[in-house]
């Protein structure tokens, strides 16, 4: 049986947020090209990213309107000329434009495998989430055990991911998170939980660390919350690797680095990871499959909405009414 001409798609209409992003049910469904592999989406990863693009905010990101959603995992359907694998059949996840959908095109190379005994919608984060904590904390954070690590949005589902490297790795974790989002956080082993709205989040990072400050700040709130990231951090040999901003832009300038906080600041994009560094990511990837093989990191299952519910989901991540991963089931 063929794939449709056409398909239910969520439309980004504007560059004024997730409020106006709409469902089309007849959107064209794409055809893989030289290289690609078509997949019928069983479930679309949901990422802060995608709030920023809705805004306009995300460096290159698409012109409205298109097709919202960049992460998903499916069945392949179809494959374009030169694919020898993956082939129809094949359950996969990864990375395309367009993944709010019930079909997506993704690039052949980068269809990766779902393990036999997950579902689809348990492999979203895989690519995204995961590889993001991890990088954040080895290659680019350079945890040790013994170290203390502040991880901001600890109930995300990076946040998660990142707690249980950290501790894996024997740090002393400091989560931050909303003070309903505790128990959360707490379930994961972590003793020192931290109200990520409080203006005194800087001072109870150096009490809990007799003054001395984090080893290693996970920052992904930006906003107001970046410059107690950077006040938290240990003077010197403080790390903090910024790889969100859901509470917006936030300033830092050259004066503030010589005579407030004499840190290292580090970006993370783990897209351009995967473009300009591609030997660090395979590495990083050997590493994450190591972490999965001895159980630290775990299929779970997102919270999932329909497809319709798309609008819905994005603005309840916006707000931070969510917990762990998201996932629209198309």
């Amino acid at each position: 049986m063929g794939t449709p001409a056409t398909m239910r798609a969520l439309h980004q209409t504007s560059r004024h947020g997730p409020r106006d992003m709409r469902l089309v049910t007849d959107s064209p469904v794409p055809q893989p090209g030289p290289g690609e592999v078509l997949i019928r989406v069983t479930a679309a990863g949901v990422n802060f990213a995608d709030v920023s693009k809705a805004y306009g905010a995300f460096r290159h990101g698409p012109v409205p309107p298109y097709v919202a959603g960049f992460e998903a995992a499916g069945t392949v359907v179809a494959v374009g000329e030169g694919v020898t694998g993956p082939l129809p059949g094949a359950r996969v996840v990864g990375i395309g434009d367009g993944a709010f959908a019930e079909y997506l095109v993704l690039p052949a190379a980068g269809a990766v495998p779902v393990p036999p005994d997950w579902t689809e919608a348990q492999t979203l984060g895989l690519l995204v989430n995961w590889p993001t904590a991890l990088a954040a904390l080895r290659p680019l954070g350079g945890v040790e055990a013994g170290q203390v690590v502040l991880i901001h949005a600890a109930a995300g589902a990076t946040g998660q991911a990142a707690v249980r490297i950290a501790r894996h790795h024997g740090a002393t974790v400091l989560a931050a998170a909303a003070p309903d989002k505790h128990d959360t956080v707490r379930a994961l082993g972590v003793e020192h939980v931290l109200d990520s709205r409080s203006d005194d989040l800087a001072a109870r990072v150096r009490e809990l660390t007799g003054g001395a400050g984090a080893d290693l700040v996970l920052e992904s709130a930006g906003g107001a919350t970046f410059a107690a990231s950077l006040a938290a951090a240990k003077r010197v040999t403080g790390r903090v690797v910024v790889y969100g901003m859901a509470g917006g832009d936030a300033q830092v300038t050259n004066r503030d680095l010589v005579y407030r906080h004499q840190i290292h600041l580090v970006g993370l994009n783990v897209g351009v990871l995967m473009q300009a560094a591609p030997r660090l990511f395979d590495e990083l990837m050997a590493e994450l499959s190591g972490l999965i093989a001895a159980g630290v990191l775990t299929p779970t299952d997102p919270t999932g909405y329909d497809l319709a519910d798309g609008t819905t989901a994005l603005v309840e991540l916006e707000s931070r009414a969510t917990v762990g991963k998201l996932a629209l089931l198309p």
